[in-house]
Formats: structure tokens, sequence, C-alpha cells
């Protein structure tokens, strides 16, 4: 019990202190994590005769991985974010659709589509948040006018 509440404390330090580049990587981690656990699950499931546990674990993975785009939907900024955020709206609402659908079907392609696209916006993510951390490091923060 010790350790659980020790990584979830772990866990909420992490999130408060990560800047808001490192909180997306960290959505898409999440979906990322959900649709291969539920790849994983369907093709252990593949047998005729399905198991409705596996089933319902199956759709419980879906529908985390659903809820975190749409998470990743409502943090975009329309204002500042332009073309790129409407574009990301678009490809989050087919996200979902075909994760509802597959979910409903238990479509293995449809979601190995959705993983694969959420693994290029990550890796698209995590380039964008090293560079702008390296161009943070290289503006000065303060003058010394001291001598």
């Amino acid at each position: 019990m010790a350790y659980s509440n020790k990584l979830a404390a772990y866990t909420q330090t992490k999130i408060k202190t990560a800047g808001q580049g490192q909180l997306i990587i960290m959505l898409y981690d999440g979906a990322v994590k959900n649709l291969d656990y539920a790849l994983e699950l369907l093709g252990l499931n593949s047998d005729k005769k399905r198991d409705p546990e596996k089933i319902e674990t199956i759709s419980r993975a879906l529908i985390k991985a659903q809820e975190i785009v749409t998470e990743l939907m409502v943090s975009l900024d329309f204002e500042r974010g332009g073309d790129i955020a409407k574009n990301l709206f678009s490809l989050y609402t087919w996200f979902n659709k075909e994760l509802l659908e597959a979910n409903i079907s238990n479509d293995s392609a449809r979601i190995s589509g959705v993983r694969k696209m959420i693994g290029d916006l990550r890796m698209a993510w995590v380039e964008i948040t090293a560079k702008t951390s390296a161009a943070e490091k290289k503006i000065p923060m303060g003058i010394s006018l001291a001598g």
C-alpha cells in the first residue's frame, strides 16, 4: 500500500511540475498505452469464443483513450493555434469517431490506424518541446549590472 501511495505522489508531482508541452506528451503517452493494451487484448481474444470480461476491458481501454483525445481537444488554443488548432481538432474528432466504431466492432485495424497517428503526433510534440526548451535555455534570464 505504501508503494502505491508513493507512486501516486510521484505522478502528481510530475504532472504539477510539467510544462505544457510535457503535459501534452503525457496525454499522448496515456492514449498510446491504452490503445496498445486494447490491441494486445484483442489479439488474445481473437478466438471464436469471445471472453466477455476481455471485451469489457478492451472497451474500457478504448473509452479511456477517447477521454484522453477529448482532453487534447479541449486543450487546443484556437486563437493562438490558428489553422493548426483547427486541423488538430478535426483529427481528434476523427480519432474519437474511429475509436467509437472500433469499440463497437472490435476492429483492430481502426485502433491500429489511430494508434499510429497518435504515435506520430507524440513524436512531433517531443521534437517541438525539445526545440522550445533548448531555445528557452539560450535566452538570458537577466542582466547583471553590478561590476
